[in-house]
Order: C-alpha cells, then structure tokens, then sequence
C-alpha cells in the first residue's frame, strides 16, 4: 500500500493527516473500503450538486471505521461516534472551527443511519457517507454510479479480506455493545450481506 494521498481528495494538510491516521490504525482492508467509500461520496456529491464541503467529506469518509480499530475503539461508546471523535481531534489539529469539527464529526456518526434519515441539504457530507458506505459494504445503491468508475476504485483499492475483515469487527462491536446501531445491523444478518 502507498503512502500517498489518493488521487481525487483535496491535497490540503488536514486531508493528508486523516489519511496517514487511517494507514496508521487501519488494516489495509479497512482503508481501502474508507478510500472507495469516501471517493464514491465525493463523486455523488457533485453530481448532486449538494452543499459540501470537501474537507470535511474527505476526513469524514477517511476516518469512518477508525472506531472499528484497536487503537480508537471505546470501550462503551458506538464505534461511529468514537470514529467521530477521531475525525474532531484531526480537525481540531488542524486549526477548524468548533463548528467545523462538529460538522465532522457528525457526518462520521451519519454514516451508520439510513441515507433516508440524513437531510442531504443539512447535512449532506453525512448523507453522502450513509449512501456511499451502504453501497461498498453491501452493494446496496451501487447502481448510483458508474461502473466504470466502480471498476476503477476496486482496480486501485481493491477488496481483499474485506468482508472477513469488517464482518469480524461488526460482530466483535455488537457483542461488546448491544445497544449499538451496529448490534443491530448485525442482527438483522448486516454481516452476512457484506459484498
């Protein structure tokens, strides 16, 4: 894996710091899934000409699993909202406003809800991470982009051990946490129906 800022995010400082704290913690399953997912994000964004702010799209969509990890997993809080809280210490170093680094953070917690359930003209960096999300993991919307620029995000960023990856972390999330969305996903077989 490289150590070089994907092609596609803003080359700004703040980007650049998600991304080496996602190669950091993250197996690189993990950051593959988070660079699909944040690109496809990003992708829909503009063709849905949504309000956003790239920044914050890109650090979101980075740090959106990091919760998942050894190294920033919490002991009781959601792995969303401790990936949150990951995306606000990288924006708070990188100087944003508090209200910057809520809107981060926010948009790490909205990826684990229903797209239908993220106002996309509110807070559109958290919709595009539930759909673009959705659809890496499960598949789930993917026919929203084109396949050729599917094919190009596996060719870069393949799959893996993926599914064996995140299926694991899903699992070890919901049993250490029931009241989690995730342990609920999990119940409803989301684990299973990882692409």
């Amino acid at each position: 894996m490289t150590d070089a800022l994907p092609d596609g995010l803003p080359p700004s400082v703040p980007v650049r710091a998600a991304f080496d704290v996602l190669v950091r913690s993250s197996p690189a399953a993990l950051v593959h899934h988070a660079v699909r997912s944040t690109l496809l994000a990003a992708d829909l964004g503009r063709r849905l000409a949504l309000p956003l702010d790239d920044e914050v799209l890109a650090v979101a969509g980075l740090l959106h699993d990091t919760g998942l990890t050894a190294g920033f997993d919490a002991h009781a809080e959601p792995f969303e909202v401790a990936g949150g809280n990951v995306a606000w210490a990288v924006a708070a170093g990188a100087g944003w406003s508090v209200d910057r680094r809520d809107r981060v953070a926010r948009a790490v917690v909205d990826h684990m809800l229903d797209d239908e359930d993220v106002p996309a003209d509110e807070r559109p960096e958290g919709y595009l991470l539930a759909r673009s999300t959705g659809a890496d993991v499960s598949g789930r919307g993917l026919e929203h982009w084109h396949t050729t620029l599917r094919a190009d995000l596996e060719a870069r960023w393949p799959r893996l051990d993926f599914r064996d990856t995140f299926s694991a972390c899903l699992r070890d999330q919901a049993a250490r946490k029931p009241a989690s969305v995730v342990a609920a996903y999990v119940a409803a077989g989301g684990a299973d129906r990882v692409r």
